[in-house]
């Protein structure tokens, strides 16, 4: 087999054992006999010319003095005088063995499973593939005989043994086990309808339930839809009951995506154990719940929002995965074109005055406000937040949950907050009259407010507020402002494409927006991006500054269409606009645009 590109020396392993505090390193690469002797693995080295002999007596001190348990090929290796990849081919050619670079890709999951994990990482050993009635073994220690024979009684196979590095066998094995090819069916295989004894509503026993939730398939599984939910960049967890089975799905790049799910008899275990972890009521199924759970996953810090809801057939919950890395995405990373983006600095830099974002849910609204938050970050301003509830932490800011429940409402905060000295206020929503009232006052008596609303472009933000009971002069007078905007599929770059031949649709389209005829892109479908053709995000917008004229035809109330009219004749770009210069840029598809803006 061909060798593969080195990656270096970063996947090297080190294991811990014996009394405390003694470090123990992994016995690897060290042929029979004296392993200070210039015979083994290191011989080929010199031999190769790929080190000198001055080299070679440096790595001896060094195993010395820092590590005594290791080979004089491990020394080499830790004191960068090769790198592990260079050790694994001086092995190879040593024992007289194939080598590779192990890559999850080669490793056939079903038969990674025929060795229990935690032998392949103690042992460094990993199952890759079989071949005929062969199997072949990755292995990082070629001369243990013991080992290699311990192997062929646990496989019950002829080996075919390859040398691989220590931590691509680590790698391998940690992706492998999150893979949902082999996670899903394995989790699955492990719960059958027996494992859980569902009673009717009048007979469950709500110990017996948060017993079975607290038993590992059950904890394995949903630790699995998280994990793997994180590693696909999902937003959203669907756990819906069906009439004969159960529905579970992913929310990836705004679109849902249908899981692989287990019986549907795990589904009370499944919502109860969601229901621990959040501190939530196990014993309440007749009424809707929301928690909360922080959780690490793969490194990363993830918000988890619970919500379940009592439908006809049962429980449904859904899990939001909120990322902390995405509160710091920059504006400049929004998708925002270059004129537009300089023009909403400056109104976010404004010391006063009102900045609407608008859009619908999932449309990356707070993602936007926090983005535009972070460019005030530095001005030593006193920054306070009001949402229902807080999606992220921001360091730099006063943060404040909505409690409806103890009369801490939106207006009631903000009362609160005018005392407190602020310079910027973040409003999470302005959804009546007393807060939009309260939010305009403020930024009339010197604040900077930035706030969101539920529209479908940015002209009908002012209707809205004026639906809600605000007077149009108080509009006028406050609002600096309105940023509408949607999240639409990027096209995948790894299986990008020109078009060849408009459809149909896509012809009339680009007709109704009387724009000349540009190559335009589509994605494929590969396995980045699960065959659809599309893998991330980018925003599309349309941003209204209102100036003197407009605020005019605010006071006089004027019909919506005129209003838009007058926002459009000073050269405001409208969110389908904006969408089809994104796809003559070749982000994003006309489906996409139509998609998300229904035009």
């Amino acid at each position: 087999m061909a060798h593969k590109k080195s990656q270096g020396s970063a996947g090297m392993v080190d294991r811990r054992s014996g009394s405390e505090g003694q470090e123990e390193f992994p016995v690897l690469w060290r042929p029979p006999g004296d392993a200070g002797a210039p015979h083994g693995p290191e011989a080929v080295l010199l031999q190769r010319g790929l080190i000198t002999p001055v080299q070679l007596e440096e790595a001896v001190r060094y195993q010395q003095r820092e590590a005594p348990h290791a080979s004089i090929l491990e020394a080499l290796v830790r004191s960068d005088t090769i790198t592990e990849a260079l050790a694994v081919q001086a092995v190879a050619a040593y024992f007289k063995l194939p080598s590779m670079q192990l890559d999850v890709a080669d490793v056939d999951p079903e038969t990674f499973a025929l060795l229990p994990e935690d032998y392949i990482r103690r042992r460094l050993v990993i199952p890759v593939r079989r071949e005929g009635d062969e199997i072949v073994v990755g292995i990082s220690y070629p001369a243990d005989m013991f080992l290699i024979d311990e192997i062929k009684g646990l496989l019950k196979a002829k080996l075919r043994l390859i040398v691989v590095q220590p931590g691509d066998i680590i790698k391998a094995a940690d992706e492998v086990q999150m893979h949902p090819s082999r996670r899903v069916e394995e989790i699955v295989k492990s719960i059958s309808a027996d494992d859980v004894e569902v009673l009717s509503d009048e007979q469950e026993d709500v110990a017996d339930l948060a017993k079975i939730a607290a038993e590992s398939p059950v904890i394995q599984y949903v630790n699995y839809l998280i994990s793997t939910a994180v590693s696909e960049s999902a937003s959203d967890i669907h756990i819906e009951p069906g009439e004969i089975q159960l529905s579970v799905r992913y929310r990836i790049d705004g679109v849902l995506h249908e899981q692989s799910a287990p019986p549907l008899a795990m589904h009370p275990a499944i919502v109860s154990r969601i229901k621990i972890m959040a501190n939530l009521d196990i014993a309440e199924r007749r009424s809707p719940q929301d928690g909360r759970v922080h959780a690490k996953v793969r490194g990363r810090v993830i918000d988890l929002r619970i919500s379940t809801v009592p439908f006809v057939r049962g429980e449904k919950c859904v899990i939001r995965l909120l990322d902390s890395r995405s509160t710091k995405i920059g504006l400049d990373n929004l998708g925002m074109a270059g004129d537009m983006l300089e023009i909403f600095h400056q109104q976010v830099g404004q010391p006063q005055g009102i900045v609407l974002v608008t859009g619908p849910t999932g449309a990356g609204k707070t993602t936007t406000l926090y983005s535009a938050l972070r460019i005030l970050e530095d001005s030593k301003l006193n920054i306070s937040t009001v949402e229902d509830p807080v999606e992220y932490e921001l360091g730099f800011a006063s943060q404040l949950n909505v409690r409806e429940d103890i009369g801490l409402t939106f207006a009631a905060a903000l009362r609160s907050f005018l005392r407190q000295d602020p310079d910027v206020i973040l409003v999470g929503e302005i959804r009546d009259e007393e807060t939009a009232r309260i939010a305009m006052q403020a930024s009339l008596t010197g604040h900077l407010v930035l706030s969101t609303l539920h529209t479908n472009d940015a002209p009908s933000s002012i209707l809205r507020l004026i639906d809600i009971g605000v007077e149009p002069y108080l509009i006028a007078a406050s609002v600096s402002s309105i940023l509408a905007q949607r999240l639409v599929r990027r096209i995948c770059s790894n299986c990008s494409a020109p078009v060849e031949d408009l459809s149909d649709s896509d012809a009339t389209y680009l007709q109704g927006c009387g724009d000349q005829m540009q190559p335009l892109y589509r994605g494929s479908g590969c396995d980045k991006c699960h065959q659809t053709g599309y893998k991330g995000r980018v925003g599309i917008f349309e941003l209204l500054v209102l100036d003197d004229e407009l605020r005019n035809l605010i006071v006089r109330n004027v019909p919506l269409t005129e209003l838009r009219a007058a926002a459009e004749s000073k050269d405001m770009r409208t969110l389908r606009e904006d969408g089809l210069q994104k796809v003559y840029d070749g982000a994003t598809t006309i489906e996409e645009i139509v998609r998300v803006t229904r035009v």
